[in-house]
């Protein structure tokens, strides 16, 4: 179990790749949180995504290796728990 942080510098151009990704490994994530970095912003807007997440170690390193190939995506891994 751990956290994924997801930060996108334009949330707008790279939510479409990062949410089919999101999806297909839907059955790891329990949680979501979306935060909008900068609530004024039209385009071109950065935003953050807290996961919360249960999985083997493999599995969530591939689904940090996939989000981080995503243009303008940076995403780090926190691992709590190792079963």
């Amino acid at each position: 179990m751990g956290t994924i942080s997801i930060l996108t510098s334009n949330r707008q151009s790279s939510s479409a790749e990062m949410n089919k990704l999101l999806t297909d490994f839907g059955h790891h994530i329990m949680a979501r949180l979306g935060v909008n970095v900068n609530r004024q912003c039209v385009e071109s807007c950065p935003g953050l995504i807290t996961l919360t997440v249960d999985a083997t170690r493999p599995e969530l390193e591939e689904l940090v290796a996939k989000l981080n190939a995503i243009s303008e995506i940076k995403a780090e891994l926190c691992v709590m728990l190792e079963e």
